[in-house]
């Protein structure tokens, strides 16, 4: 069985920063790409930011700049380190990995946590 358990997330205030995780556990061979998406209320998910397998980076034009998509893959770990904050990133974040589990690959989710920027 394999999971993707997201942790960090929060109510911080405009300006302030946050970092999420998004850690793999189970009988995992290698973890390709991930992507942090989020969906805030009324909108459609938006992917925020990937990260490949070699480590090549993008992001949505809104986070440049202040948002960073990092991966420690000893660790099976992924992170989004948001700073700058601001009232619309107010979202629901959630991973997305495709994990390789022998000759195979699947694609997981993490639990979605609650991001929220507010005075």
């Amino acid at each position: 069985q394999v999971q993707l358990v997201q942790s960090g997330g929060g109510l911080v205030q405009p300006g302030g920063s946050l970092r999420l995780s998004c850690a793999a556990s189970g009988s995992i061979s290698s973890i390709s790409g991930v992507g942090w998406y989020r969906q805030a209320p009324g909108k459609q998910r938006e992917l925020v930011a990937p990260i490949t397998s070699a480590g090549n980076t993008n992001y949505t034009d809104s986070v440049k700049g202040r948002f960073t998509i990092s991966r420690d893959d000893a660790k099976n770990t992924v992170y989004l380190q948001m700073n700058s904050l601001k009232p619309e990133d107010t979202a629901v974040y959630s991973c997305n990995a495709e994990i390789r589990r022998g000759t195979a690959r699947y694609n997981y989710w993490g639990q979605g946590t609650q991001v929220t920027v507010s005075s």
